[in-house]
């Protein structure tokens, strides 16, 4: 039995839907990583197999010791790692010795980089071949970028979000947040279950690929595809809402309030609270297309009323109306979020190595099946022995590899 496996049976809770899935995770930053994390909240077991220098990501964010910094730990819990040295053959040896216990394999290397290894799709099929073989990459590789690397802000920047980010202002900007890797990391979720649901009606596994850019454009283009739609164009690209502007952040005697007054009844509710019931009709009462031609005029009207009442006292009075709004959050308050805290979102435990700290439970939800944190994220190496065990190596080798560097263990 895994260490996961006793530690969900200690727990006793339920196992999750994806119980008695095995993957090998060889990503490492963001993307990957947080895909496999979710894969391993839902039940599967993750073996993260790192160089003996470690994922990039250890150092990544506030840390108390090396290797175990904050963007680690909240992107690799309910993994055992494994450090293993793949430039040496021996290395190599070890994990094609993984390869047929698994289902899944996830990698976010450059394509040509994991075939020098030896571990392209067909060579692992070789050994597996019913393995769900998924290869996150930074473009496409039917594409002439197919070999470019590519990270978080050159897909921004790729994909047309630079540019929206920029209305307003002088130069184009990044949104602060790793936006492009954890959304195509949302869609390898998808990709890995889809081809599992495959797999168990076929008996098959599948080459699966998640491109960054080719993601990121789809995820962009749902609502800005605009007059590209047609062919010849009517019009520019872009949802002209959006774009307009309108739509911020509303001033209030003590701060800033989201208020989204979203249908005809919401705004006529929230015109006449401010005994300003006329204006609903000046921009169009019921007519939503004439409301939307002027929303600009709207929410300006809007930002000079709110000013009137506190923060508190809108949301009071926008709950009334049943008007969609809430206080302006900082990151620093969420863990203070009364909705937040109901739910047990934020919870705190005890790791090995760096102490007490904060996780997020998974936020999705499976009656039956739930999804649950079993492990915290594991220091390099950690389970080193604990893998090359369950994959056959007896004492004896296990220890002649460790003396070698051909792999390591935490100590």
């Amino acid at each position: 039995m895994s260490e996961a496996e006793s530690a969900a049976q200690t727990a006793g809770g339920a196992p999750g839907p994806l119980s008695g899935v095995r993957v090998l995770d060889l990503s490492s930053v963001v993307l990957g990583p947080l895909a496999t994390q979710i894969l391993g909240d839902y039940g599967a077991e993750i073996i993260k197999v790192e160089n003996l220098e470690g994922d990039l990501a250890r150092d990544s964010g506030v840390s108390l010791h090396p290797g175990m910094g904050s963007v680690f730990l909240a992107i690799n819990r309910n993994k055992r790692s494994i450090a293993i040295d793949l430039k040496s053959t021996e290395g190599r040896e070890v994990l094609r010795r993984l390869i047929p216990g698994a289902d899944v394999l996830v990698h976010n290397m450059r394509v040509a980089a994991i075939e020098r290894l030896g571990f392209g799709y067909r060579a692992v099929a070789e050994v597996k071949p019913d393995i769900v073989y998924c290869a996150a990459t930074g473009f496409g590789q039917d594409g002439p970028d197919r070999d470019k690397p590519a990270f978080d802000d050159i897909i921004q920047a790729a994909c047309g979000l630079a540019s929206l980010n920029s209305l307003g202002r002088e130069q184009p900007d990044y949104v602060p947040s790793l936006i492009a890797d954890k959304t195509t990391g949302m869609a390898l979720v998808n990709a890995v279950l889809a081809a599992l649901f495959y797999r168990e009606r076929s008996g098959r596994g599948q080459y699966v690929e998640v491109p960054m850019l080719e993601t990121m454009a789809a995820f962009m283009l749902a609502e800005h595809l605009g007059g590209l739609s047609f062919d010849p164009a009517p019009a520019r690209a872009g949802y002209a809402r959006l774009l307009a502007g309108g739509r911020r952040p509303a001033p209030t005697k003590d701060g800033y309030i989201a208020i989204l007054p979203y249908t005809a009844d919401h705004w006529i509710a929230f015109f006449g609270s401010v005994g300003r019931a006329d204006l609903a009709g000046k921009y169009g009462g019921c007519d939503r297309r004439t409301r939307n031609a002027r929303v600009m005029e709207m929410y300006r009207d809007m930002a000079e009323m709110t000013p009137q009442r506190t923060t508190a006292e809108w949301v009071e009075i926008c709950a009334s109306l049943d008007i969609p709004a809430t206080p302006i959050y900082a990151v620093d308050d969420l863990p203070e979020h009364p909705h937040l805290q109901a739910v047990g979102l934020f919870q705190r435990a005890e790791h090995p190595s760096e102490g007490t700290i904060r996780y997020l439970n998974p936020p999705t939800k499976f009656a039956a099946t739930p999804a649950a944190v079993r492990l915290p994220a594991p220091l390099l190496g950690q389970h080193t022995r604990e893998v090359l065990r369950e994959t056959g190596y007896s004492e004896q080798e296990i220890g002649d590899l460790l003396t070698r560097r051909i792999v390591s263990q935490s100590h």
